[in-house]
Formats: C-alpha cells, structure tokens, sequence
C-alpha cells in the first residue's frame, strides 16, 4: 500500500462478500492514505481474512472499516475517529494495536454493506454440492430438506433481496439443467444466478410450507399466502405454482401492506386531469372505470380515488382479490372462490350492507358487469377496472359481455386508462440525440413530427447500471359527454367513439410524449410499452 511495511490487502476481490469493482483483470486500485485519512474507500481491497478479525454486529454498530492488518497493527476507517472505548474494544477483540483513519460515513457504510451482507449469489456459491448433491424424489427427504437451514436461509435471503431491490414478483422456474431465478423490477424481469437445480423440490417445498400450501400436491395448480414483516413494514406475499415438464414453476407476489398510497398527481397525472378526474369521482353515483394490461397499477389508481374522496360520512365497501393495500376507514373484503364467493356473490352482499361507495376489484364476467352497472343506476357509486387497451375500448368491452348498450350509456361516467412506464434515474440522466430509427418509429406511432430535446440514463450505481429507477403512469381520461352516451346507445364502433373522444382528450401517447420531453421517461421506453396499442 505505502511503502511503511504493511501487509497489502488482498488484490482482485473487493472484498469475501461483495462484487469485483474496478478495471482491467479486476486488480483494484489502491486507495490513498495521508494526513490520517484514507480516499477511495470504494476501491478498497479487503481479504476474506480481514473481514473476519471483527464481528459484522460490532463493525456496524460503530461504522468502522477493518480494511489492513501489519506489523501487529490493525488499520481501521471511521468517520469520527477518536472514540477510545471502541479502540479498547477493537485491541481486545483483534489483539492487536489500533491505527485509525478518517473516511466519509457513507463511503464506510457503503463499504461495509458490500463486504459483510451476504448475498443470495454468495450463498449459491458457497452451498457444499456434497450435502445437496442428487435429486431428491422422496416426498418424506423433501419436506425435511425443506426444513434445513441452507434451504430455509437460502429463501429468507431471495426474498429480502427482492424486497430490497423493489421487486414485485419473485419467479423461480424450472428447466432441464438450470433453475432460473428472476426478479421483476420495475415492470421489466432481471435475471439473478440461479440456485443448484437439486434444490428445486425443497425450495419449492420450503415456500409451500411458508405459505401452507400442500406440498404432497406436485402435479396440480396452487395459491398460497405468505405474510411477514421486513423492516418494520407488513409484506403480504401471494403464491402461485403450476406444473411444469421439469417440475413446479412458482411466482411470489410482492405486497407491502405499509405503503403510502399516492395522489393523482404522484401517479403522474398533470394538473388539469387530476382536477378532471375529481369532478368525475365525486359524482354522487354512477360507475367509473380504470383499464389497462395486467400490471399496469388499475387497482393502485384506484386506491388513490378511494383515499382522495373519502370521509367519515361515506361507507365505502370493496371486494377485491386480493387486499393489496389497507386503507383507513374502508372496509376491505377478500374474494375466497374456494367457499364459492366470488366478485358477483361478494358484490350482491355488499349491497345490502347500506354502501355509499363500493369498489369492485376487477369485472371479469357479465353477471359481475350487470350488477355493478345497475348498483351505479340505484344511487351507488361504483369503481372497478377492465383488461382494455385504452379509454374507448371499455364500452365495447361491457357490450361484449353482454350488458345492454342503454346502461352503459345511463351509468358509465368515466374511464381512466393507463400503462406504467420506467422514470429515468435522476442520478445518471443525460440529454441525447435521438437516432433516426426512433424518431421515425415514434413519429409513424404518433403520426406528428417528434422535435426538442430528449434524455436518457447512462447507468449507475443508483440505478444498477439499467438507467431507469421507478416507473410513473401514462394516462387517457374519458369523460362521458352527451355525444358519447348518444354514440353508445347508436351502438357505434370503438373506432368512432375514439375519434370523438379524441377531439377533447390527450391520449396515453401524447402524455407519453410530454413526460418524454420534460425528461421523466425515454422515447426508447415509450415505444417497448406502446407496441403499437397507444397509437392516436
């Protein structure tokens, strides 16, 4: 390191724990020392022998850095250095002489976290094949390796990892050698190393116990419910598995009962929409609707409606499947289709529960879309959402299901359609040139000339080198105006009412556009979520 004759730390690894950093065959560059303090800390070099001179319990709790060992000396980083007593404590667990040096808290934070967290790719890596090795096939060895600690430990440490890296869905997936292991971030699937493929029956096995889920049961469909806390935070957490050639294919849904519900605004509605969509939900009855794909935060808007229009005054009810976040002051009722109560036997019973506002979860079925229309149509309030692909698109997707085109027409108030789409990550954003390629692809899609300045991430650390943190929404709100109603009750085709709609409505891809332009998301993002369905 310095030419003192201290041992230099171990070259390659930045440390036992944690990634290789640095450039070119992956030897670190040494960091500077002078003056009593260190720099560079990111780029220090810690042994695997260093780490271990001092418990993780007691280097976090004093934020300090073993990071060199020499000459019966321990050199030590803290970011306020001086603190006799954790000097004494350091000589009595190292036995050796303490020499300190200062460094930035979050730089020895951050170091400390790399070099002493354990990670799921750590795990894998140090699971002893000899232990595991060999498919097990016995129902009675499955379920007691499901039991032990690397297996128990090995799903705890997936499911942290997910909750810190903002996944929504954990997807463990079986295949003819390989178990692959992948976590949705942002609406996008990120692929992790993947666990040993023999320890697929007892991962599998293992949650299923989480989640009292069968676990003699390997060749049919099943949901569970797991819940924990993590960080002082409710996480609800839903299980799916289904049979697979090479065994079960299984999904965990991620649920954090705790979070904050956000406003329209936070949504990423503009002003005038936001006040639009408040005169449209305060209506003393009719039926409103949020559409959009799977996963496109339907349910979320609606939350935010719900929290936005609620008083002590009003009895809201809702039937959903599942609760996916609490909310003060409304009662909140899970669908169980195995009792056979379902949104349509759920909704009939609300009603008679004397509701001035009800939100169904989804409208999957015409005996659901009757019912809600005609609850609409008797002075309640009624929210829900629908799997369609813009504003329009619901009336003829009520039709579809049977509903007569005159209730429509007399309940139906508004529809709010969306997709979600990545934010750039404000650490690594950056302005660029739009290649020629985009810009006629945008431009076909928008059918409009795309001018101004456009941005994109380069990547960092914040962001983990994706350029993209977060995701915001992308909106069209129709409001049903006398021609409408007249148009649906003329039974007119979706392309009709689009383009009359269109006269007084920004689409999705216009708001894509602004929120492209105002540097929130990237062109590049807007045309992997178009796919060609937010065409004007």
């Amino acid at each position: 390191m310095d030419g003192d004759g201290m041992n230099k730390s171990t070259g390659g690894l930045a440390c036992e724990n944690g990634p290789v950093t640095g450039q070119g065959a992956g030897i670190l560059p040494e960091p500077e020392l002078h003056d009593g303090q260190v720099s560079n800390l990111a780029k220090l070099a810690v042994s695997p022998e260093i780490i271990r001179v001092l418990p993780a319990e007691f280097v976090k709790r004093h934020g300090i850095l073993p990071f060199e060992i020499g000459n019966g000396t321990i050199r030590i980083a803290a970011s306020a250095p001086g603190n006799q007593r954790v000097i004494d404590d350091i000589r009595l667990l190292s036995g050796l002489e303490v020499e300190e040096f200062e460094a930035p808290a979050a730089e020895i934070a951050a170091k400390i976290s790399e070099c002493y967290s354990v990670t799921v790719e750590k795990m894998i890596e140090n699971l002893d094949p000899a232990k595991t090795n060999g498919e097990v096939k016995n129902l009675h060895d499955i379920e007691v390796m499901a039991n032990e600690p690397t297996v128990v430990n090995l799903v705890n440490l997936i499911i942290a990892t997910a909750l810190r890296e903002r996944a929504s869905d954990i997807h463990l997936v079986p295949f003819e050698n390989t178990l692959q292991l992948r976590y949705r971030v942002d609406g996008l699937l990120q692929e992790n190393p993947p666990p040993p493929k023999h320890l697929h029956a007892a991962l599998v096995s293992r949650i299923k116990i989480m989640a009292d889920m069968n676990i003699a049961e390997r060749f049919m469909p099943q949901d569970g419910h797991i819940q924990i806390n993590h960080r002082g935070a409710r996480v609800d957490i839903r299980v799916g598995t289904m049979p697979t050639i090479y065994g079960e294919s299984l999904v965990m849904r991620l649920l954090e009962k705790n979070s904050k519900v956000s406003t329209a605004e936070e949504l990423g509605l503009d002003a005038k929409r936001s006040k639009m969509l408040s005169a449209l939900v305060e209506k003393p009855h009719g039926l409103f609707l949020t559409t959009g794909p799977t996963g496109s935060g339907k349910t979320t808007t609606l939350y935010s409606i719900l929290q936005s229009i609620y008083t002590p005054e009003l009895k809201i009810l809702t039937i959903e499947d599942p609760v996916e976040y609490e909310l003060p002051g409304v009662a909140q009722i899970p669908v169980r289709p195995s009792r056979n109560f379902t949104f349509a036997t759920g909704l009939r019973a609300i009603l008679r529960q004397d509701p001035d506002v009800v939100m169904v979860g989804e409208i999957r079925d015409s005996e659901t879309a009757e019912i809600a229309i005609r609850a609409a149509l008797t002075g309640h309030q009624v929210f829900s959402t629908l799997h369609t692909n813009d504003a329009t698109g619901a009336v003829t997707r009520l039709i579809d299901m049977g509903v007569e085109a005159f209730l429509i027409a007399s309940s139906l108030e508004g529809v709010l359609a969306q997709r979600l789409v990545r934010k750039i990550c404000p650490s690594c954003r950056v302005e660029t040139a739009v290649a020629s390629i985009l810009r006629d692809k945008i431009e076909a899609l928008s059918g409009r000339r795309i001018d101004g300045v456009f941005y994109t991430g380069k990547g960092c650390e914040e962001c983990r080198n994706t350029g993209y943190r977060g995701r915001i929404g992308i909106f069209e709100l129709l409001s049903l105006t006398p021609e409408l109603k007249e148009m649906i009750l003329q039974k007119r085709s979706n392309a009709e009412l689009k383009s009359t709609a269109q006269k007084s409505m920004m689409t999705m891809h216009q708001d894509a556009l602004q929120k492209a332009a105002a540097g929130i998301t990237s062109l590049e993002e807007i045309l992997r979520v178009s796919s060609g369905d937010l065409q004007e």
